[in-house]
């Protein structure tokens, strides 16, 4: 189908008003590429609706006229989700941002598509309250994008990922009704759950606009321990001997050659004297306070080569600092392949080992993650070829019996070796859906599944 682009820009721009329908290339060009660099194309127009009525408005436009919709949060994705490839309509639902009374009694609370992590926070946390998600790009990342992508990040340990927090939603299907399931009831059995369906769809089957939230108290006693070990096995019997611990909320290991890099980076100081082959990050929260727990839990362990402790707020995020600079350290020593993925637990040595020696010559493996699900970040710096050693990688990942994305879901990075974590039949029948909720395909065309 030919797009009339002078209708449709007349349509979107009568929906959310001139100041909201950009079209100048210089405007559109920071909502065209993706955190990494490696992922982006050219959009049609970038749209930004300001509630769901105008979501609804812009999504019946834009089926009229045949036009494609990538919906984009905060464009914090690492595998080319949320941006367009093919002069898609980009929809910023960045003005979705309007937070909901917090339900004490419930422990819930109505968030708008993009509402930022750091403003759900900042907000609940003034009623004793916490969201049980948290990951380093808090600041940009958008709870619209966090449901799409199911996203992970340091607390699954303990609260697991966005799908456990999410009690309902509301979105927009591809021909502009919307779906309304912001009840938050604990018991519901009337038929499929479609708040679960859309959660880790990748903007593939709806456009989300509101979620009704889960809440946990705010736990403000913690405490946080920098362990520096022999090898990444130690780092498992550590973890062990802390899963007794009912405060245990984090335990993010990574290696030397990253803590090295964020050093340089960030001009920050080693933790230790010496280097050490691995670093075990762990943090614990309580109402009473959990360090001597944790010390206890601690001592004796002999594998534990040095330790940091930090107890008050600058000294946990001076050592969250080492974990959670990576990302920005990595990409400032180039355009790296990305690859989040897990494995099973007791397969994460071998496989780290593996993927080390694999890569050797072809790239400089920055590898780091969330112990206690087997889900390790693989970052490759300067792959002459990326699909190649992407491949490698992966097919590796399937051996181990993992999965090829663990929290940021397949985008069009992954959708050549969805195959290698999905059946045929599994495959049949996600594809069987998106046909039934989005027959012309319109919405974000190309993710999750392909063409």
């Amino acid at each position: 189908m030919t797009v009339d682009i002078d209708r449709l820009v007349s349509r979107l721009t009568n929906a959310v008003g001139t100041a909201h329908l950009l079209t100048d290339p210089q405007v559109t060009a920071a909502y065209e590429t993706d955190f990494t660099g490696r992922f982006g194309g050219p959009s049609r127009l970038v749209v930004r609706p300001g509630d769901t009525g105008e979501v609804a408005e812009v999504v019946r436009a834009c089926a009229e006229a045949g036009a494609p919709i990538v919906p984009q949060g905060g464009n914090t994705g690492l595998v080319g989700g949320g941006v367009p490839a093919r002069g898609e309509v980009v929809m910023s639902l960045r003005r979705l941002s309007g937070l909901g009374p917090v339900d004490p009694g419930a422990m819930q609370i109505t968030a708008g598509a993009g509402v930022t992590l750091t403003s759900l926070q900042r907000e609940v946390r003034i009623h004793e309250l916490d969201f049980g998600v948290d990951f380093t790009a808090r600041d940009s990342a958008t709870i619209g994008g966090m449901i799409a992508t199911n996203a992970g990040g340091e607390r699954v340990l303990r609260h697991g990922t966005t799908r456990a927090c999410v009690t309902g939603i509301e979105a927009v299907l591809a021909d502009g009704s919307v779906i309304d399931r912001l009840g938050g009831l604990p018991k519901d059995n009337t038929g499929y759950d479609l708040t679960g369906l859309l959660v880790g769809s990748e903007g593939t089957l709806g456009i989300v606009t509101r979620a009704r939230l889960r809440l946990t108290p705010l736990l403000e006693r913690r405490v946080a321990a920098l362990l520096a070990l022999g090898s990444l096995e130690d780092a498992q019997e550590v973890l062990a001997a802390l899963r007794g611990l009912e405060s245990l909320e984090m335990a993010e290991f990574f290696f030397a050659a990253g803590l090295e890099l964020v050093c340089a980076q960030a001009g920050m100081p080693a933790p230790f004297r010496s280097p050490y082959p691995v670093y075990l990050l762990v943090e614990c929260a309580a109402r009473q306070d959990p360090a001597a727990d944790l010390m206890a839990a601690l001592e004796g362990l002999k594998i534990v080569r040095d330790a940091a402790v930090g107890v008050d707020s600058a000294d946990r995020h001076r050592l969250a600092a080492y974990r959670e600079g990576h990302a920005e350290a990595i990409n400032s020593a180039g355009v790296p392949v990305k690859l989040d993925v897990a494995v099973p637990p007791a397969e994460l040595p071998a496989f780290i080992e593996d993927v080390v020696e694999m890569v050797a010559g072809q790239a400089t493996p920055y590898l780091f993650g969330h112990l206690a699900e087997g889900n390790v970040h693989v970052n490759l710096v300067g792959a002459a070829d990326p699909e190649a050693i992407t491949d490698r990688v992966l097919r590796r990942v399937a051996s181990a019996g993992g999965s090829i994305s663990a929290e940021h879901g397949v985008g069009r990075a992954k959708v050549p070796w969805l195959a290698l974590s999905r059946s045929p039949a599994e495959i049949a029948a996600m594809r069987a859906i998106k046909g039934a909720l989005d027959p012309q395909g319109l919405l974000n065309p190309g993710v999750l599944l392909g063409a």
